[in-house]
């Protein structure tokens, strides 16, 4: 399980630098070290950017914190604005969400899911599906999809455009909108605006239900491959509703071994102290979690499209659980852990969403005025858990009674993968490496993997003081001058 994390004497192996990564949101690296006859002996995911969005919120007003933490991101803004805006309903003392203001929260998520899967797919991953992992490198990208297959790239734009107008209806503005407050939401969907979003609902569920059918044609040209590459059998982790349907914005956690025998079910997630536990380590601002009863070793676990599909009993919608049952099928009945599995997970996803959108905007109280739950007394602890698109979301607080925050945690979906994405590239390099001469295209088959996982590296940033602090001086010519490190 842990081959090529570390490696013997490491001072006499070659290192290779794959700095910054490509198409993927944020800023990472990974390191490789070789020996003379180019066998892998270490591959590392590291997260080398930090945010301390932690820290700085601690001391600010609890009611701000749905608007400030948003600001992690550009990409998924709208996760933290739902997950925290949750958190928060406790704290102030909110009994349930009135049926418009809870509705209003999930059409507003299921349109981020439309729009965040349609960019990672379209924008970022499909260059190399389309194109080949070693192809051009200029050609290899949204620009290049975009000659190459132009209907297929205005789908993708225009898919994410529709799930960022739900976004700028709901919330005001496509990315960092201010629509979810504690208790409720401050505004209500009007009728003209209802009726924008439903005139291309349609549209954009055909052109989901086209998106799946296409990652399955890719699948199709090489099965073996796409199960195989960047394959790490680990447990699987979501959040499933009563009916074990999956649900993006509430219910209980399950988890499922890598077999797919339970490991827990129904979990309330404002307990996950007492499930889970975050290791760090020297070489990572990104922290590891894992299931506290199984230990770090045998605990780590997969969060996002490719669990989700496979940890609940089905999905919610006709077409797309249609699509997850032929998807699940490939396994015979037991799970599946190809990286490249993403890719079909994740357009089901999107089908399922927009059907969900689509139901929501037929019914008459996605348009109603009572907007605000009713107040009890304020509470000190507050735990909002989302399905983000890129998986389970945890953000948990605590208030003193002056109403500033003294505690935030945050538990991104990147952070749930960590182990797992450093799992599948030690897989790929094994595979795909070790012993051939490297190149562009063989580096960029370690960068596929990660790509699959869809991570939010901007997010996933916070176990300050963990990591040394390196500092190279270089020249106008980039010789090394100097290098300084502290924290080792």
């Amino acid at each position: 399980m842990f081959a090529l994390e570390t490696a013997a004497s490491p001072e006499k192996l070659r290192r290779i630098a794959i700095d910054p990564l490509t198409r993927v949101e944020g800023h990472g690296k990974v390191t490789l070290l070789l020996d003379a006859e180019n066998r892998v002996h270490q591959v590392r995911l590291h997260i080398v950017e930090f945010r301390g969005f932690e820290a700085f919120i601690e001391g600010r007003p609890y009611w701000e914190v749905p608007v400030t933490v948003q600001r992690l991101c550009g990409i998924c803004p709208v996760s933290h604005h739902i997950a925290a805006g949750k958190a928060m309903d406790i704290v102030a003392g909110y009994g349930p969400l009135t049926p418009t203001a809870e509705k209003l929260r999930r059409l507003l998520h299921y349109g981020q899911i439309v729009q965040s899967h349609a960019l990672h797919f379209f924008h970022l991953a499909s260059p190399d599906l389309l194109f080949g992992f070693d192809s051009e490198v200029g050609k290899r990208n949204v620009v290049g999809v975009a000659a190459a297959f132009p209907d297929l790239a205005k789908r993708g734009v225009m898919t994410r455009k529709w799930g960022q107008e739900v976004i700028r209806h709901i919330v005001g503005k496509r990315i960092h909108g201010t629509g979810v407050i504690p208790g409720g939401m401050n505004k209500p969907l009007h009728v003209d605006e209802r009726d924008a979003l439903r005139r291309d609902v349609d549209e954009i569920v055909g052109w989901a239900r086209e998106s799946v059918d296409l990652v399955a044609q890719l699948y199709e040209t090489n099965p073996d491959f796409y199960k195989r590459f960047g394959e790490s059998r680990s447990n699987m982790m979501g959040l499933v509703n009563a009916a074990g349907e999956t649900d993006y914005y509430h219910g209980g956690l399950r988890a499922l071994d890598a077999d797919g025998g339970p490991i827990f079910d129904h979990v309330d997630y404002t307990t996950y102290q007492q499930v889970f536990q975050e290791e760090t380590k020297p070489w990572s601002y990104m922290k590891f979690p894992h299931i506290k009863a199984l230990g770090a070793e045998n605990g780590w676990y997969r969060v996002g499209p490719l669990a989700r599909v496979q940890v609940a009993d089905r999905l919610s919608t006709p077409l797309a659980e249609d699509q997850r049952r032929k998807f699940v099928a490939l396994g015979h009945g037991k799970p599946q852990h190809g990286a490249l599995l993403f890719h079909w997970a994740r357009m089901i996803e999107m089908l399922n969403a927009a059907e969900m959108a689509r139901d929501l905007l037929n019914d008459s109280d996605i348009i109603g005025t009572d907007l605000m739950a009713d107040k009890g007394p304020r509470r000190g602890e507050g735990v909002g858990v989302i399905e983000a698109p890129r998986g389970t979301l945890f953000h948990h607080y605590k208030v003193s009674d002056d109403d500033l925050v003294s505690y935030c945690n945050l538990i991104v979906s990147t952070t749930n993968n960590n182990q797992a994405m450093n799992e599948a590239i030690r897989a790929v390099a094994a595979r795909f490496l070790t012993g051939r001469e490297v190149t562009e295209g063989l580096l960029n088959h370690i960068e596929v993997a990660i790509r699959a996982y869809d991570p939010c590296l901007s997010c996933a940033t916070h176990a300050l003081g963990q990591m040394p602090l390196e500092v190279d001086i270089v020249d106008a010519d980039g010789a090394l001058v100097s290098r300084g490190r502290k924290g080792d």
